[in-house]
C-alpha cells in the first residue's frame, strides 16, 4: 500500500471514531469533528480582539488597500482560469507529475513538491498563515461591530493546521456592505502582507549571509560510473581535479579534458581526495539519438571500448579517434553502433534563428558552427558564447540521413548578450551522455541567484532580477522547479544542500542558524501567498466568493429590477459554477483529455 492510501485510511478511521465518540456522548461541545477535521471552540479572546480592533480608522484604511488588491487579483483570476480551461479543451496537454492525487493534498512527504525535511517549516508557515488570516476576519469584525461567536484552533487530526473565527451571522446581516467587504478582504491583506515582509527579510539580510561554497556542487553520481565506483556520491563538492582547482562544470570538463590519464585524482570538498579509474560510458540518452541506445535511471551504463577501432577511456579518446570524420563507429556493450557526431538539438524553437534558417522544430545534430567542428553540446556551448547577436554564421547540420549547411543570423542571449541559437541542446553528443566521469551537478548558484543572491559562475540570471515580480516568480516556481525549469524541487536549505553554500555576512553570527531562518522564511512567504491568491477565488464559501456577493448587492440594488436577490445569486452562482469548472479543467483536463 503507497502512503498515500495508508492516509486516507487512517483519515477514515479516525473519522468513524470520532463519528463514534460523539454518538455516545463523549466529545465535549466544544470540540466538533468533520471528516479528519477537529475543531475546538472558545469564548475566550475576545476581549484581545476588541484592545487590537481600537485604532478603527487604521484597520480601515488598512482593508480598504486589501480590498481593492483582491478586487484586482479577482478578476486576474477569473479571467486567467477561464482562459486555461479553454486553452486545455482546445489542446489537452500530457499530465505531468502536478496531476498526480497526492499532489493536491497540503502534507508534506505525501506531496511531491512539499518535502517531509521541511515538515516543521511548512507546518509553521502554513500556522502563521491562517492564524493572520482568521485574526484578520475577528479584528475587522470587531471593527465593524459584527460580533464573534467563537474561536479556536482546526486540528487534521490532532495535527495542529490553524485558527479560526467564527462571526455572528445575524451580526454580519446587520452590518453595511463596505464593512463586510472589508472584513472578508482582511484576511488575504494579512496573507499578503506577511509574504512581502518574509521575502523583504529572506532577499535582504538572509541571503546575503549566504553563499556558494568552493567546487562543482555534485547531487549524485550516475549508477555504474567511474565517479560512482570512487566512492562520490550527493552531498560531495568536487573541488580539484589533478590540483587544478575547478568551481563551474564548464571548468571541470576542461580540467579532466585537459588530461589522458586513466586515473585522475579528485580533490572533494577541500579536504579528502579519491582516485577515480576512468572508463567512457553512456550514462544518458534521448529518446530517438541515432544510435538507438537506451539508458533507463538508476541502471548501469553502457560502455564504450572503441572508436572507429581504436580503444578508448576518455572523452578526449573519443575525440581524438574521431578525429575530422563526421561519423563514428562505436563498439559499446549493447554492440556496434554507427552514428553521425555532434551536439544534439533535442527542440528547435518556432520563429527562433535557426527556424528561421531552416523552417523545422524537429531533432537535428550541429556538427560545424562558424567554421568549428563541433562535436559535443559543450563545444556547441562554447562556440555560442564567443558569438555576438545579429551576427550571421555558417551551421553544418545533419537531418534527415544527410548533411546541410545554412546561413544563421543569431538572436540575443537574455542570460549573458551572447548570440542565441533559439534551441535545446542535449547534454552530451549525438543524443548521448558520453562521460569518463559521471556526477550530477546540483544547481547550487542557479538557487541562490533565484533568491536574490551571488551565485558565482554557476548563477542565472533571469529577466525577473531586480524586480518586484522575482517575488512571484520565486515563491511559485521553485517547489515546482522540476516541471518549470528543468531542475530539481527546491527544498529549502536542509539536508545534504547545506553542504554546498557557506554563511558570512551580517547574519554571519548565527552561522547553520542562517539556514534554519531561511527555511522558515522562504516556505511562510510561499504558503502565504498560495493562501492568499486561493481564497482571491471568486467562489463561494472562500473569501473571494463572499466579496462578489456583497459587491453584486451593490451595484444591483442601484438597478431597477424586481428581485434584486435572485439576481444576485444568478450572478454569483454562474461564477462560481464556472470557477469550479475551470479547476477542475485545470487539475483532471490533462489526465482525462491528454
Amino acid at each position: 500500500m503507497n502512503t498515500l492510501l495508508w492516509v486516507l485510511a487512517g483519515f477514515i478511521a479516525y473519522s468513524l471514531l470520532a463519528a463514534l465518540l460523539r454518538a455516545r456522548g463523549i466529545l465535549p461541545e466544544y470540540v466538533r469533528v468533520q471528516g479528519p477535521l477537529t475543531t475546538v471552540h472558545t469564548r475566550r479572546g475576545r476581549e484581545l480582539l476588541d484592545r487590537i480592533a481600537a485604532p478603527k480608522r487604521f484597520w480601515r484604511a488598512w482593508s480598504n488597500v486589501g480590498l481593492g488588491i483582491a478586487l484586482v487579483i479577482m478578476v486576474g483570476t477569473f479571467v486567467l482560469l477561464v482562459f486555461q480551461a479553454v486553452v486545455i479543451l482546445q489542446n489537452p496537454p500530457a499530465p505531468t507529475q502536478v496531476n498526480q492525487p497526492q499532489n493536491f493534498l497540503v502534507i508534506p512527504g505525501v506531496n511531491d513538491f512539499l518535502p517531509l525535511s521541511v515538515a516543521p517549516e511548512i507546518l509553521f508557515g502554513l500556522l502563521v498563515g491562517l492564524v493572520v488570516h482568521e485574526g484578520g476576519h475577528g479584528v475587522l469584525s470587531r471593527v465593524e461591530g459584527i460580533d464573534v461567536e467563537s474561536m479556536g484552533v482546526v486540528l487534521l487530526t490532532v495535527l495542529p493546521v490553524g485558527a479560526f473565527v467564527e462571526p455572528s451571522e445575524e451580526s454580519q446581516r446587520r452590518a453595511d456592505r463596505g464593512g463586510k467587504s472589508r472584513m472578508f478582504a482582511a484576511g488575504v491583506t494579512n496573507n499578503f502582507a506577511v509574504t512581502l515582509v518574509a521575502f523583504a527579510l529572506l532577499f535582504g539580510p538572509v541571503i546575503g549571509s549566504i553563499s556558494v561554497a568552493p567546487g562543482v556542487a555534485v547531487s549524485g553520481a550516475y549508477a555504474g560510473s567511474p565517479a560512482d565506483a570512487a566512492g562520490i556520491s550527493g552531498g560531495d563538492r568536487v573541488t580539484a581535479v589533478e590540483g587544478t582547482p575547478v568551481n563551474t562544470t564548464q571548468e571541470l570538463d576542461a580540467a579532466l579534458l585537459a588530461t589522458d590519464a586513466g586515473t585522475v585524482s579528485v580533490e572533494l570538498d577541500g579536504e579528502r581526495t579519491v582516485s577515480v579509474a576512468r572508463e567512457l560510458v553512456v550514462a544518458g540518452s534521448v529518446a530517438g539519438n541515432p544510435a538507438n541506445l537506451t539508458v533507463e535511471s538508476g541502471s548501469d551504463p553502457i560502455r564504450v571500448t572503441a572508436v572507429n577501432g581504436t580503444a578508448v577511456s576518455t572523452r578526449a579518446d573519443f575525440e581524438s579517434a574521431v578525429g575530422d570524420s563526421r561519423f563514428a563507429r562505436l563498439d559499446t556493450s549493447a554492440g556496434e553502433r554507427t552514428i553521425p557526431v555532434g551536439a544534439y538539438i533535442t527542440n528547435v524553437a518556432e520563429n527562433g534563428p535557426l527556424y528561421n534558417a531552416t523552417g523545422t522544430t524537429q531533432p537535428l545534430i550541429v556538427s560545424s558552427f562558424d567554421g568549428e567542428r563541433i562535436t559535443s553540446s559543450t563545444e556547441l556551448q562554447a562556440a555560442l558564447d564567443r558569438t555576438d547577436p545579429d551576427q550571421t554564421v555558417a551551421v553544418e547540420l545533419y537531418r534527415d540521413g544527410g548533411f546541410e549547411t545554412v546561413q544563421v543570423t543569431l538572436g540575443v542571449n537574455e542570460q549573458d548578450g551572447n548570440g542565441f541559437l533559439g534551441v535545446n541542446i542535449f547534454r552530451g553528443t549525438s543524443g548521448l551522455l558520453l562521460t569518463d566521469f559521471g556526477t550530477q551537478e546540483y544547481p547550487a548558484g542557479t538557487y541562490l541567484s533565484l533568491l536574490g543572491g551571488d551565485g558565482g559562475d554557476g548563477g542565472l540570471a533571469t529577466a525577473f532580477a531586480g524586480s518586484p515580480l522575482q517575488l512571484v516568480y520565486v515563491s511559485l516556481l521553485l517547489p515546482l522547479a522540476s516541471v518549470v525549469l528543468g531542475i530539481p524541487n527546491f527544498p529549502g536549505f536542509t539536508g545534504q544542500v547545506v553542504k554546498f553554500y557557506q554563511v558570512g555576512g551580517p547574519l554571519g553570527f548565527l552561522g547553520g542558524g542562517v539556514f534554519i531562518v531561511a527555511n522558515l522564511l522562504f516556505w511562510t512567504a510561499w504558503i502565504n501567498l498560495q493562501l492568499g491568491l486561493f481564497n482571491c477565488i471568486p467562489g463561494y464559501p472562500l473569501d473571494g466568493g463572499r466579496i462578489l456577493r456583497t459587491s453584486a448587492e451593490a451595484v444591483v440594488s442601484r438597478l431597477p429590477v424586481d428581485d434584486p436577490h435572485t439576481v444576485v445569486r444568478t450572478i454569483t452562482t454562474s461564477i462560481g459554477l464556472t470557477m469550479l469548472a475551470s479547476l477542475v479543467l485545470m487539475i483532471f483536463g490533462p489526465t482525462l483529455l491528454g
